[in-house]
Formats: C-alpha cells, structure tokens, sequence
C-alpha cells in the first residue's frame, strides 16, 4: 500500500505541476510503467484498465473535435453574443444567462469541452464589455464552475460517466432518466448560490453596444444552421446505439469526424489542424492513471472503501447516497476525479443499491471544484486563463470552491433521493 499510494501521489504532483511543460499523459504513462516495473501491476490488469477506459477517451476525443470544429465556424461565439445581448445590458442576468449557455455547453459538449472552447470565448467578450478585473474574475469562476456542476445529463457530459455507465452496463436513455432531475437541480442551485456569493462583483449595467453582431462571427453560415440539424441527429443516434448496444465512441468519435469531413469539404476548416491539436494526451493520461490507480486497488484500498460503503448502505437511502456522494466529493477533491471515479466503482460494485453509482458520479463532477486539482476540467480551465494574462491563485480558488460546492452538492444529491 505504501508503494502504490507514493507512486501515485508523485504521479499526480507532476500531473497537476507539469514541470518545464511535461505533459500529463507522458507522466501518467511514466507512472504506468513504473507500475508495472514494480509489479504494483500486472500485465493483465493493464489489458483489464485499457478495457474500462477506451470508450469513454475516444468518446472524449470526438466530442473534443466536434467542439473544436463548431468553435471553427463560429458556433460557440455566435451563442455566447446571443446570449449577452438577450439580456438587454443587465448585468446580471447576462451573468445567469452566461451560467446557462455554459451548463448547455458542458451537457452536450462534456465538461473538458465548456473548459477549452467557451473559456476563451467569454474572457474576450468580456474585455470587450470593458469589465473590471473583479467582475471578470466573477463570471470565469461561476463559469469554470457550472462546466463540471452541470456535466450530469448524458453519458458523455463527463469522462466519469462514460467511464461508470461502462462499468455498471447502464444504458444511455436508462442513464438519462436517472440524471435529469439531479442535472436541473444542479444547475439552478449552481446559479442561485454563485450569484449569492458573486453579486456584489456582478456590474448592475453593461454595454452590449460594445460587441459585435452575432451572425457577423460565423465563417460560413449554411454549415452553422446545418449543424443545429446535425446535432439533433447525433443525439438520436445516442439512443438507437443504445438500443443495440453500440458503444458510446462509436457516434461520439464517429460524429466528431463526419462533421470534421462536411466541414473541410466546405472548406471552412483546416482537417490536418483540428486533428493535430485534438487532446490527444487525454488518452494516455486516462490508461496511464488508470493503471496506477488500480496498483492502490491491488493494494487494498478499494476493499477498506467497500467496507465503509456498505456500512453506509445499511443506513437507509438518504445515509448511504449523501455518504457515498461526499466520500467521492472529498476524495476527488484531494486525489484528482479521474482515480476517484474508479476506485469508488471498484468499491461499489458489490453493493446493489444502483442509487450509489449515481451518488458517486455526482461527487466525482461536484467535488473536484473544492481544489483547483481536482478534475482535468479545472487543470485546462487554469491553463487557457493563464495563456491569456488571468491568474487565479491556489488559496483564492480553493476559498470559493470550499463555500460554493458543499451546498451546491448536498442539494444535488438530495434530488437522487
């Protein structure tokens, strides 16, 4: 236990510090083999994680080139001036409004996608508004927020669900139905507590003169109202794939790729650019920390967990779900959501009470914003903020995320009850 638990934890200190620009897929990759140099792992459990993973990265991967390629057009920014501009110069219901478009984006786009594409997108809208630094810091912290709070709708919102839907076998419309209400609940109790803590930041006017016309931001206007179409069809093929029980990458890669084709055949993007600069590191990230994670479970960790959880279970529902939900939360928070996610599926796979599945994901996508390290959302996040001049510091963060998520989550996880 030893072993494993310090490999992991330099694994995840490079990860989060990235020195001289280390990437973290190379780290965790590092991290695997070493793994298996010690034999924290063996060769099998390797072949077990590539097995659990794989989905749920090249469901990640297309979802990212899909986003990539509307960004491209000037999907993202058309939507994000709409949005500004609905709300008519008030301050803040431009802020609820930009809360909304971005638990929409981060529904249907996954949590890593509102993080990399629309990020950028507000903070130059808001430059453009000619906002102070405070209100700007405001709306990127409840944006950074809502991208994970809300990526509880559908199966490929969160690596995390994709990742657990495949463990348990649950089905996208089963997992839909499940997630709808906690995934409203969330996102309303997500705006009502950031705008409580963010509104005496929030400017009472703002000029929406500034920006420019939305349909002036589009690079070829028939494939923007095309894919709204597309879109519609992506989100059916979801449920016929389900029933057959297709894998989710199938539509999610397949999509990315046949919109990254129509797209280039009407010369709007550059196919060679959209492919080189897709997250390819996510990939190894996922199976190299996957694999060092499951070294700690080798080692017995999932077993302790598993004990308390059904310690947890025997004490009703709304014990055993809050419980599971801040267990994940807590561990997510301190070791990053990615090994939380599959440690606690390892744990509660004994437990028949499906209702703790649902808890866990729920933690894993709520707990991480309590630390700026606790999910790869937040790590990109702080990434594209820091490329453009923002700087948001560890206490700063972390003093928002620890007042804004506990409630947010208790709320959250009251509604699976």
């Amino acid at each position: 236990m030893v072993t494993a638990s310090l490999l992991f934890l330099t694994t995840l200190v490079f990860v989060i510090w990235q020195p001289r620009g280390l990437q973290i897929g190379t780290t965790a990759i590092t991290g695997a083999v070493v793994a298996l140099i010690l034999g924290i792992v063996s060769f099998n459990d390797v072949l077990l994680v590539t097995d659990i993973v794989w989905d749920a990265t090249l469901a990640f991967i297309g979802i990212i080139i899909l986003s990539m390629v509307l960004d491209e057009i000037g999907f993202f920014e058309w939507c994000a001036i709409k949005t500004a501009k609905l709300s008519r110069g008030n301050g803040h219901l431009m802020f609820v409004y930009a809360l909304l478009l971005g638990a929409g984006v981060s529904a249907l786009f996954a949590n890593d996608g509102a993080a990399l594409i629309l990020t950028p997108i507000l903070l130059a809208k808001m430059r453009i508004l000619k906002l102070n630094a405070k209100s700007i810091i405001a709306f990127l912290l409840a944006g950074g927020f809502i991208s994970d709070s809300a990526s509880l709708p559908f199966v490929f919102s969160n690596l995390t669900n994709i990742v657990t839907a495949n463990y348990f076998h649950i089905g996208f419309g089963e997992y839909l139905a499940n997630m709808a209400i906690p995934f409203i609940v969330s996102t309303i109790i997500s705006i009502v507590v950031l705008w409580l803590f963010l509104r005496q930041d929030i400017p009472t006017h703002i000029d929406t003169n500034l920006l420019k016309n939305a349909d002036d931001v589009l690079k070829n206007k028939m494939l923007f109202y095309f894919s709204w179409l597309f879109l519609t069809f992506l989100i059916a093929g979801y449920f016929i794939g389900d029933i057959y029980g297709l894998p989710i990458s199938v539509f999610a890669l397949g999509g990315g790729l046949l919109f990254l084709a129509i797209a280039s055949y009407a010369k709007s993007v550059e196919p060679w650019h959209v492919i080189k600069n897709a997250p390819w590191q996510v990939v190894w990230f996922s199976i190299g920390l996957y694999i060092v994670v499951y070294g700690l479970k080798n080692a017995g960790l999932t077993d302790y967990l598993s004990i308390v959880l059904k310690e947890l279970s025997s004490k009703g529902d709304m014990v055993a779900i809050i419980g599971t939900g801040f267990i994940s939360a807590f561990l997510s928070a301190i070791m990053n959501n990615m090994p939380t996610i599959m440690i606690m599926d390892i744990a509660l796979t004994d437990i028949p009470n499906q209702a703790l599945v649902y808890a866990n994901i729920v933690g894993c996508n709520l707990g991480p914003k309590m630390t700026p390290f606790g999910s790869l959302a937040t790590l990109l996040w702080l990434h594209v903020l820091a490329q453009r001049g923002v700087k948001i510091g560890f206490w700063e963060y972390s003093k928002f995320g620890l007042i804004v998520t506990p409630p947010v989550l208790l709320v959250v996880l009251l509604s699976l009850v």
